[in-house]
C-alpha cells in the first residue's frame, strides 16, 4: 500500500492548492532566515566565549555552531529515510509535517531563554531541534508538488513557494530590526530593567533578539494551519508490528526502481555536490561577516534583507530562463556564479563589497533552490507511486550535503585558524557539482528515457 492510493483526491494546478501548500514556504522560511542566516548565527557568537570548552576539546564560538548544524542534520539524515517510508506505507504524510512543525515552532520559542554562557544548553539543544523540525518537514512538503501541479507547471509552482519564503521571512525580519533597534518602542527596555530580569534578562537588546526567535516560533505554527488545512487529509493505515522494517522495504522497493536510472542519480550526485556549497554558505555567512568583517547584528539583517528581496527576483528569473533555455542551462549559469561568490569572497575585506556580494548570491539563491527541486520532479514519472520515498533520496543527499559541507567548513576553519580558507572550500564543492551536471539531461520530452 503506499501513500499515493491512502490520500484523497488532489485537484492539480488549483491555484486555491497551490497558494495553501506555498504557505508553508511563508511559514518556515521564518525559521530559515531569522534563525539560520541573519539573526542567531550572529547573536550565537556574540554573547558566547570565543573559545569554548567541550569535554576535554577547546573549540571556537562559530566553529562549534557549525557543528551544531552539522549534529542536526545527521540526527535528522538517520530518521527522514524511515520516516518517509513509514509515510508512504501508512499514509501519514501529513501527520509527520504537523509532527516536525510543532517541534521546529516550540523548540524557536524555546531561544528566548538564551542569554549568555550560562544558558548555552539551550541555545545548543534548542537550536539543534528547531533545524530537525525544519528539516524534518520539508521532506513531506516537498512531495506534494508532483501531485498539486502537472510538469509543465513545476518551475512556476516550486518558485512560487519560494517567492512566498522570501517575501514572508522578509515581512517578519524587517520587524524584528525595529525593534532590535529600538526595544523602547513596545516596552522592552523596561521589562529588562524591571523585576522580572530573571526572566527577561538586563539588556533590552539581548530581550528584543531573543523575542525575534520567540516571534519565529509563533508565526511557523500560525502560517503553517493554512497548508494543513487545504492539503488533504491522511487516509491512515493502523500501525502494525514491523512497520518500521516495512517502511526500510518501502525505500530499498524505492532504490531498486532508481538504480538503473543512471541520469536521476547523476543529478542527486552533482546536487549533493553544490548543495553542501549552497547550504553551507547560506548557514555561515552570518559567522564570516561577523567574525571577518565585523558586522554588528543590525549590518547583518540589513544584509540579509539585500539578499532576500534579491532572491525573490532571482527565483523569477531563473525560472523565466528555465522555460526559455531549459532548466539545466539555468543550473549551469547559477553555478558558475556561486563559483565566483566564494573566490571573490575570500578577498573581501570591506562592507561595502560584501553587500555586493549578498546580492549575487539573493540572485541565485532563489534560483538555484527552486530549479533544482523542479528538475528532480521532472526526473520523476506523474504516475510513480511512493512519492514521499522518492523525495526522501533527495532530500537526505541536501542533509548528507549539509554535514558534509558545515563539518567541512568547520574543521577547515579549525585546522587552519580563520574563515577564509573554508570559503575557497566551498569553491570546489560547486566546480565538481557543475562538471558532474553537464553529463545530466533534464528535457522534458526526454522523460520516458529516464524511466526505463
Amino acid at each position: 500500500m503506499t501513500i499515493l492510493g491512502c490520500m484523497s483526491q488532489i485537484i492539480t494546478n488549483d491555484r486555491r492548492t497551490i497558494t495553501g501548500w506555498a504557505f508553508f514556504d511563508w511559514a518556515n522560511s521564518a525559521y530559515a532566515l531569522v534563525i539560520t542566516a541573519a539573526i542567531f548565527p550572529a547573536y550565537f557568537v556574540q554573547i558566547t566565549d570565543d573559545i569554548i570548552h567541550v569535554g576535554g576539546y577547546q573549540v571556537t564560538n562559530s566553529g562549534l555552531y557549525a557543528f551544531c548544524v552539522t549534529i542536526s542534520y545527521i540526527i535528522i539524515l538517520l530518521l527522514t529515510p524511515i520516516l518517509s517510508g513509514i509515510a508512504d506505507y501508512t499514509g501519514r504524510r501529513k501527520f509527520f509535517l504537523r509532527f516536525f512543525t510543532l517541534l521546529g515552532s516550540i523548540a524557536c520559542m524555546s531561544l528566548f531563554f538564551f542569554k549568555g554562557m550560562s544558558t548555552i544548553w539551550i541555545g545548543v539543544i534548542g537550536f539543534i531541534l528547531a533545524t530537525i523540525g525544519f528539516s524534518g518537514g520539508l521532506v513531506f512538503y516537498n512531495s506534494y508538488l508532483p501531485q498539486i501541479a502537472t510538469e509543465d507547471q513545476y518551475d512556476r509552482v516550486s518558485a512560487k513557494g519560494f517567492a512566498f519564503g522570501y517575501i514572508g521571512s522578509v515581512l517578519l525580519l524587517i520587524v524584528n530590526l525595529v525593534i532590535i533597534k529600538n526595544p523602547s518602542y513596545i516596552g522592552l527596555d523596561n521589562l529588562a530593567n524591571g523585576d522580572s530580569g530573571w526572566l527577561f534578562g538586563t539588556d533590552p537588546t539581548i530581550l528584543a533578539t531573543t523575542l525575534a526567535f520567540l516571534m519565529v516560533g509563533v508565526w511557523w505554527i500560525v502560517f503553517a494551519q493554512i497548508t494543513f488545512r487545504r492539503m488533504p487529509d491522511d487516509v491512515l493505515i493502523p500501525f502494525e508490528q514491523g512497520v518500521v522494517s516495512k517502511g526500510l522495504d518501502e525505500l530499498r522497493s524505492v532504490w531498486q526502481v532508481m538504480k538503473p536510472q543512471k541520469n536521476i542519480k547523476r543529478f542527486l550526485l552533482s546536487y549533493f555536490f553544490y548543495s553542501a556549497g549552497v547550504n553551507t554558505v547560506l548557514y555561515l555567512a552570518a559567522t564570516f561577516a561577523e567574525k571577518e568583517l565585523s558586522f554588528a547584528t543590525t549590518d547583518l539583517i540589513l544584509l540579509i534583507l539585500i539578499l532576500q528581496i534579491v532572491a525573490i527576483g532571482g527565483a523569477y528569473l531563473f525560472a523565466y530562463v528555465s522555460r526559455i533555455r531549459g532548466n539545466k542551462l539555468s543550473l549551469m549559469v547559477m553555478l558558475v556564479i556561486w563559483i565566483i561568490i566564494c573566490v571573490v569572497s575570500y578577498f573581501v575585506y570591506d562592507k561595502l563589497s560584501f553587500y555586493l556580494i549578498a546580492g549575487l548570491v539573493g540572485l541565485v539563491m532563489g534560483g538555484i533552490q527552486a530549479l533544482s527541486r523542479s528538475s528532480y520532479s521532472k526526473l520523476i514519472r506523474s504516475d510513480t507511486e511512493d512519492l514521499a520515498s522518492y523525495y526522501s533520496f533527495y532530500d537526505v543527499l541536501q542533509k548528507l550535503a549539509i554535514v558534509f559541507g558545515t563539518f567541512s567548513f568547520g574543521l577547515v576553519e579549525q585546522i587552519a585558524g580563520g574563515m577564509r580558507q573554508s570559503i575557497l572550500l566551498l569553491a570546489v564543492f560547486f566546480i565538481i557539482g557543475m562538471l558532474i551536471l553537464i553529463g545530466v539531461r533534464i528535457d522534458g520530452d526526454e522523460r520516458e528515457t529516464f524511466a526505463t
